[in-house]
């Protein structure tokens, strides 16, 4: 992989300083429930067909008393596209080459009335360059003012930048995060976002507030709901649920189509699979 220019750099500097903070934010929390699980760091590598170098990543998973499965990956990779793959990603016409380096989260919880979670940001070179990334709540059991709160949180950092931004990007994720062949939607939404071009440090700033944001409302609404207490009812509700989450990461997800396509860690890809679900 071609060493990094300063935009490359920033970006995986700043996705890798998230993580941790991340990772210490989700351990303190079981901490606080009595629990000493901690994150298991696994780096990992790939190489081009041609067997040069192409990058890896470093997968984050944790099983914990309170978070079930939480995976939080990041990843720096390089190289060429696939003709075939390569037709569908911009700035590709000319030249497959490309560079990506991004953040991954999704957090599947013990406790069947706090919500799994996905977060991601990402930094794509072609001969463009743009941001996307996005977070979506996906409770079980729903409930109206952590849907609100998460919901406030992304707004206020999307109108901190552009006041389309969260009307644009709510409707993005609303239809991003549907499961077509259920009608139903995947969660309660969050936002979504892609294509962000140009004027890099504006998106980077924006990218960044969006991480904090997510930092900042999924412990206060993890930490509310917690300690609940639930019935086999409402575990078979969670497992139930969890089967929908799959449905839409195996069928749908872009991420994770664009990990296998680019040959990434496939227990990092995967990562976003709940570790136990059940269909009808």
């Amino acid at each position: 992989m071609t060493p990094l220019d300063d935009q490359q750099q920033a970006a995986r500097d700043w996705f890798e300083s998230l993580r941790t903070r991340i990772t210490g934010a989700f351990e303190a929390i079981e901490r606080e429930a009595g629990s000493d699980a901690s994150f298991e760091f696994t780096p990992w590598e790939r190489t081009e067909d041609d067997g040069t170098p192409g990058g890896g990543g470093v997968r984050g998973q944790m099983n914990g008393q309170i978070f079930e499965k939480v995976g939080v990956n990041v990843s720096t990779v390089g190289g060429r596209f696939s003709p075939e793959f390569a037709a569908s990603i911009p700035g590709t016409e000319d030249d497959p080459s490309f560079f990506a380096t991004g953040i991954s989260l999704v957090a599947h919880m013990a406790n069947p009335h706090v919500p799994a979670v996905h977060m991601n940001c990402r930094f794509l070179t072609t001969t463009k360059r743009w941001f996307g990334g996005g977070a979506d709540l996906n409770p079980a059991i729903p409930y109206d003012e952590d849907t609100d709160a998460f919901h406030a949180r992304l707004r206020a950092a999307c109108a901190a930048h552009d006041p389309t931004f969260y009307p644009r990007f709510s409707k993005w994720a609303e239809e991003y995060f549907w499961l077509p062949h259920r009608h139903v939607a995947r969660g309660v939404g969050g936002i979504f976002f892609d294509r962000l071009e140009d004027h890099f440090d504006a998106h980077f700033a924006f990218t960044r507030d969006i991480g904090e944001a997510f930092l900042d409302i999924f412990p206060q609404i993890v930490r509310k709901r917690m300690g609940m207490a639930f019935t086999e009812a409402d575990r078979e509700a969670l497992l139930e649920f969890r089967g929908r989450y799959v449905e839409f990461n195996l069928l749908y997800d872009r991420g994770t189509l664009f990990g296998l396509k680019t040959g990434g860690n496939i227990d990092a890809i995967l990562m976003s699979l709940p570790p136990l679900a059940k269909w009808a």
